[in-house]
């Protein structure tokens, strides 16, 4: 089997960098399959996604080797994943449980190449009874506004422990402190049933019935500090009427939820989105 590999790249735009990127990889017996650039005029920033594969089985050096002098030639900020690598994910919930029924069928059906390292809920596991976690550690870690700082601790402790990579918030109704939310800068995912920057904060459903819209939406985008204002990875929306009750409203956007949020998460493991500020390059299919 010939190994294939994503590279992600980010650094100040100025010539010379596709040529360094695809002569490293010709000279070192690397194909290119597939490679997706973005010049930023606003910000003066280069973006490139590179996908490139073995030309044939042989024990030429691996992609990361040598890779550093170019690196710090162009002052680069960059990953390298192999495909087929499983990214371990863990998955955080409140009382909703849409968002997590949906990932976990994707995931059970191999839609996402991702290990799930545990499901973290400030609810009892008979909240999720009717969900098959399987062989999946669950962990109940209830907080209240008093114990906010000792739960996180516990949380941030077994991120660790488990090794994950990618937290996702998947309808998990709590506001991470800002120092959870800089150690988890660009790993941490959450879902808010609007589409932002509108109707921030808590009942968004109900905010937008009371303004009498007539698109609702979710917004899946990176956690930061400032609540509901981080990176936006995936946006989806669909059309409502007068005749729509706020209840019609959130029934609706359950939909809308989770498959924003599965994009998002999809978009993430397989190597597609690149920070750039307040903003975000994401290189689709």
């Amino acid at each position: 089997m010939l190994s294939t590999y994503t590279l992600l790249i980010s650094c100040a735009d100025r010539p010379g960098i596709v040529a360094a990127v695809s002569t490293h990889l010709f000279e070192r017996g690397f194909n290119i399959l597939d490679a997706q650039q973005f010049d930023d005029p606003e910000t003066e920033q280069f973006f490139m996604r590179v996908l490139f594969a073995d030309v044939e089985p042989s024990d030429h050096p691996a992609p990361g080797a040598g890779w550093d002098e170019i690196a710090t030639r162009y002052g680069m900020r960059w990953t390298l994943q192999r495909r087929g690598d499983r990214t371990k994910v863990m998955l955080l919930v409140s009382k909703f449980d849409h968002c997590l029924a949906d990932l976990l069928y994707r995931w059970r059906s191999g839609e996402l190449a991702m290990d799930i390292t545990a499901i973290v809920a400030n609810h009892g596991r008979e909240t999720y009874a009717g969900l098959d976690f399987g062989d999946i550690p669950f962990h109940h870690l209830p907080v209240t506004r008093e114990t906010k700082m000792e739960q996180e601790a516990a949380l941030w402790a077994l991120i660790r422990e488990t090794d994950t990579s990618l937290v996702v918030l998947a309808r998990y109704m709590q506001v991470l402190s800002d120092g959870l939310s800089a150690k988890l800068k660009g790993r941490c995912i959450n879902i808010h049933h609007s589409f932002l920057p509108g109707f921030k904060g808590a009942r968004p459903y109900h905010q937008a019935h009371a303004r009498g819209v007539k698109l609702i939406g979710a917004t899946a985008h990176y956690v930061t500090s400032d609540l509901d204002e981080g990176p936006i990875i995936e946006q989806d929306v669909e059309s409502i009427s007068h005749r729509d009750t706020p209840d019609d409203l959130v029934r609706k956007g359950r939909d809308i939820e989770r498959r924003v949020l599965a994009r998002a998460v999809r978009n993430h493991i397989e190597g597609r989105v690149l920070l750039n500020g307040r903003k975000t390059v994401v290189f689709k299919d």
